[in-house]
């Protein structure tokens, strides 16, 4: 039977989401505008038996996470870009650890202080590694309410399937918007696969597979890192997701993520009905990238425009995408503004005559 439709703000349907899947344990450091989620957290778990903890810090919250899931539990924490910037040691730790988490960043604007208006410019952050070392996590960037409620229940089980810090990546806006939601069925914590490698105690049982950060004498550290490699080429062979809408005849592919996308999205219509094809090509996972997907995209003569909410940063992957098999051109916008479609519509009519009024083409 299907779950009932709620009407819900975005970061309460991450907690929802978050402890229909599972999550037993968070825990975090107040920041806007990602606040709504701890304090949701603090009430919910309390109706299941689960851990809520406001640390003295972000670095001291990411540190509990570690804890907890070094101790077998499915455990979380939330912030918005600064404060996951001191979270980066940490997930760094966690991911050498190989320890499973989930990671829900908010952005606002920066850089520094920046405002809690809206943003996109944590995407190198999240999908380069942030922290220290040869690191990957798998990033989710969702594009509304629903899919913060399906990506979130995703992100836990790929943090378990691979032992590895999972990013959830929406945007102030996002999070404080309300739109009506289908939860998927809750998960039984107990009924989730056993971890046989989880910190339970000493006495009576064999060493567990936790990679210590004191070791890396005589080629330890060299030989993890190649194991973790190893697992980062499984996750970008499969775990490649995205989505498109309005592409097979499409003359120019737009490309944009997140809130971005759905401004993209009506932009696309407004085009449709001039009679101009335009499409849009949206990724969902922003590490691993889903290069090849958009590449076979970009065939046949096709332009590509990328919109951002950020001064270029997906750009790169979508340059290390299609290379020079078609012309690039780009729009963006710095975080504490929010675009109109209007003003999306006209940069690509623009790209679709080739004449330069907005955004830029890229040289490569």
């Amino acid at each position: 039977m299907p779950s009932e439709k709620m009407l819900m703000r975005g970061s309460h349907v991450v907690g929802e989401a978050a402890v229909r899947a599972g999550c037993r344990y968070y825990f975090g450091y107040p920041i806007t505008p990602q606040n709504e989620l701890p304090e949701y957290m603090s009430s919910r778990l309390l109706d299941v038996g689960g851990s809520f903890i406001q640390a003295e810090s972000e670095v001291a919250a990411i540190n509990m996470v570690l804890g907890a899931s070094a101790a077998g539990g499915r455990a979380m924490t939330s912030s918005s870009s600064p404060g996951v910037s001191l979270k980066q040691e940490g997930i760094s730790y966690m991911a050498g650890m190989e320890l499973p988490a989930v990671v829900a960043n908010m952005m606002r604007g920066g850089p520094g202080l920046g405002n809690i208006a809206p943003s996109a410019a944590d995407y190198f952050q999240a999908t380069r590694g942030g922290g220290h070392g040869d690191y990957r996590t798998p990033v989710l960037a969702p594009a509304g309410c629903q899919e913060l409620a399906e990506l979130t229940f995703l992100a836990f089980d790929l943090a378990d399937k691979y032992r590895n810090p999972v990013i959830l990546l929406g945007d102030g806006l996002m999070g404080q918007v309300m739109e009506p939601v289908v939860f998927p069925d809750p998960v039984d914590p107990k009924s989730l696969p056993k971890k046989d490698w989880i910190l339970d105690g000493c006495e009576g049982r064999p060493p567990r597979a936790i990679y210590s950060m004191f070791l890396g004498q005589q080629g330890e550290l060299y030989q993890h890192n190649l194991h973790l490699q190893e697992k980062y080429d499984k996750i970008t062979a499969q775990e490649q997701r995205w989505d498109t809408y309005q592409v097979d005849d499409a003359e120019l592919i737009v490309v944009a993520y997140g809130t971005a996308s759905r401004i993209a999205e009506t932009a696309v219509d407004d085009l449709r009905a001039e009679g101009l094809a335009v499409g849009l090509f949206r990724p969902v996972t922003l590490w691993p990238y889903p290069k090849q997907a958009l590449r076979d995209l970009a065939k046949e003569g096709r332009k590509v425009a990328v919109f951002e909410l950020s001064l270029g940063q997906m750009i790169e992957d979508v340059v290390l995408s299609v290379g020079r098999r078609t012309e690039i051109y780009f729009h963006g916008v710095p975080g504490g503004l929010i675009p109109t479609p209007a003003e999306v519509t006209e940069f690509l009519r623009s790209v679709l005559k080739s004449d330069g009024k907005v955004g830029q083409r890229v040289e490569l």
